[in-house]
């Protein structure tokens, strides 16, 4: 019997269209980090200043996590997101106008407000458009943009700095986001059924049995349902502790490449790029290999990629080899990776697509709020310690031993929440 063809699906083309917008917003966010050493020199900034800089952003970041899933749960993600897009491309813009430290502080706050209300609507487009059978592949594919977009940030930053310095850089990433953001409005509704593109048949795949309603006019939010649904508060946590690492290691690696190991502009971009290469292999393998190895247990890949971080983190740390350096800070990337859609095959398939919005929120904050303060505690640690980084690296691989153990906690069969 012959294999059937393959078919191109419309769910497909808006899941292409996810994965290019976080590459876009990935590069946004990103760029501030490549660029901070050279940007710290030009404003004489402390290793506490440049902290503050980088947490700028996740400090608003997470706090628009919830509205964002609220709003698009009420209104719709084409709206949420067409808005956020537009929003936070003028503002990365603006970063390159900065004249001083207090204007980078302010441009990254109200950067991270835009940026923030966008990845509920992620979360929920996938949950709207694809059978639950597939959301956490779907979801992975996705979610591999992130860390290629961090990728391709030093080697996109450093080619424009090279030439025209760090403020060009920011300048430069508004054309893209301006042209998704368009792209946005006009190619995903809000529901597949109010697509042109999508037949009949494709509908029912997407149903699949599914009773649960994807339109946000059957069923409004509702904060107490969300709060009061089974682990939601080890989802919170997990994210909260793994996100340590996670951010720890990538808003700081351009600075510890530079200052800690003397690596020059060009070799940290390479180098600085390596870790989230691999880690986009790795978000796509965390999701897929949940979705096909591990259903009657997905704790073990999200322990397994913590447990793996940590130890390799250590290894980025005591390294004695710049080849060593490198294969070690490579799969640490691939692990912090791997643990994200490893992590997110959970929510993915026990939340309700119609809380997937602010529940995927809840849980994106609890990240986003590691991410703040992660990079100002660094900041102090490298200040408290005379640049050195052995505090950061314990306190990045101690946070994975944490995560680990949260992830055990939760009971092997998920299946019955779902």
């Amino acid at each position: 019997m012959m294999p059937e063809a393959f078919q191109w699906r419309a769910r497909y083309s808006v899941l292409s269209l996810l994965f290019v917008t976080w590459i876009v917003a990935f590069l946004d966010r990103m760029a501030i980090s490549v660029a901070m050493p050279y940007i710290a020199t030009d404003f004489e900034l402390t290793p506490l200043q440049s902290g503050l800089v980088l947490s700028a952003f996740f400090g608003s970041y997470a706090l628009a996590q919830i509205p964002g899933g609220l709003l698009a749960d009420l209104f719709g993600v084409r709206r949420v997101a067409t808005v956020a897009l537009l929003w936070w491309s003028i503002f990365t813009a603006a970063t390159g106008a900065a004249a001083s430290l207090s204007w980078l502080i302010v441009t990254r706050i109200v950067f991270g407000l835009g940026e923030g209300l966008f990845p509920a609507c992620g979360y929920k487009t996938i949950a709207t458009w694809f059978p639950k059978r597939e959301r956490a592949t779907a979801n992975a594919l996705m979610i591999a943009s992130n860390p290629l977009g961090v990728a391709l940030s030093p080697l996109v930053v450093v080619a424009i700095m090279t030439v025209w310095g760090w403020r060009a850089v920011f300048f430069s990433l508004f054309v893209p986001g301006l042209i998704i953001a368009v792209s946005f409005w006009f190619l995903i509704p809000d529901d597949p059924a109010k697509s042109r593109r999508v037949t009949p048949e494709e509908l029912a795949e997407i149903a699949d049995g599914d009773a649960d309603p994807a339109s946000t006019q059957d069923a409004k939010p509702n904060l107490r349902e969300v709060v009061a649904q089974p682990y939601i508060h080890k989802y919170f946590l997990l994210a909260f502790f793994a996100n340590i690492p996670l951010w720890g290691f990538t808003a700081w690696l351009p600075t510890y490449l530079v200052k800690a190991r003397g690596f020059s502009m060009i070799e940290m971009g390479v180098a600085a790029s390596l870790p989230f290469l691999a880690g986009t292999a790795g978000c796509v393998l965390g999701g897929w290999l949940s979705d096909r190895y591990f259903r009657f247990d997905r704790r073990i890949p999200v322990v397994a990629a913590q447990l793996s971080a940590g130890v390799l983190l250590y290894i980025v740390l005591a390294a004695d080899s710049v080849i060593t350096l490198v294969i070690a800070q490579t799969l640490a990337g691939f692990s912090l990776t791997f643990f994200i859609t490893s992590f997110w095959a959970l929510p993915m398939n026990t939340v309700p697509k119609r809380l997937m919005g602010i529940s995927s929120g809840i849980i994106n904050m609890a990240g986003q709020i590691a991410a703040f303060i992660t990079p100002i505690l660094i900041g102090y640690l490298l200040g408290a310690n005379s640049g050195s980084f052995v505090m950061v690296f314990s306190l990045m691989s101690a946070s994975s031993l944490v995560a680990a153990l949260i992830a055990l906690s939760l009971p092997r069969d998920l299946t019955k929440l779902s």
